[in-house]
């Protein structure tokens, strides 16, 4: 079976949430990244996590869970940075499936998915939701060079604009693919959903 690594970039700097967003509570208490770093861990047998130099308490929390941690010294370069620096941590994998810490409420299914296309011959794969493209990003081997010399802050965009044609959709039934929690008000207080208010807004906003 091809090795399939999970990478979870978990070095952004917060800016606009406040505060840093990647320990923020969940409503049970699960710091944020902790919460995407397990589901993407349920996944991948391997499972790496992008942390920025000085995250001593994020990366005590992730080897207290048995997650894999790499320091990314150029994370405020961007998150092209970040990923060439988790996928140079595991450049012998036969693929990669790369996530956002932000972004806890992506169902297992829909990592499940992508994961299934990259071992069924994919070389990029991304669910999709009601025809709107998401994440978690599969990425083949094939694109190992092009991943390594990533840098700036467009992550892996660059090499997905320019391989569009390769790309297989995962029709999902999950809005959480589509969200990245960027304010504190967007972190879901009733199960499955934020606010009930913000619900239904939450779910088809683009």
């Amino acid at each position: 079976m091809k090795q399939i690594v999970g990478i979870l970039l978990a070095a952004g700097s917060s800016r606009r949430f406040g505060a840093d967003k990647r320990l923020h509570p969940l409503p049970d208490g699960t710091p944020m990244a902790l919460a995407s770093a397990r589901r993407l861990a349920e996944a991948c047998s391997r499972t790496i996590v992008v942390i920025r130099p000085g995250d001593t308490a994020l990366a005590s929390l992730l080897a207290a869970e048995g997650i894999e941690t790499v320091v990314c010294n150029e994370a405020e370069k961007g998150m092209g940075h970040s990923l060439s620096r988790g996928i140079a941590a595991s450049a012998e994998a036969d693929g990669w499936l790369v996530a956002l810490a932000d972004m806890p409420y992506i169902e297992p299914a829909s990592y499940h998915a992508v994961l299934g296309a990259l071992r069924n011959g994919a070389s990029l794969a991304r669910p999709a939701y009601k025809g709107k493209i998401g994440h978690p990003v599969g990425f083949s081997a094939n694109y190992l060079p092009d991943l390594l010399v990533l840098t700036g802050d467009q992550g892996g965009k660059t090499i997905l604009d320019a391989h569009r044609n390769d790309l297989h959709l995962c029709p999902v039934e999950d809005p959480g693919i589509l969200k990245d929690i960027d304010q504190p008000s967007q972190v879901i207080i009733t199960e499955g959903y934020p606010n009930p208010l913000l619900a239904s807004a939450w779910a088809l906003s683009p």
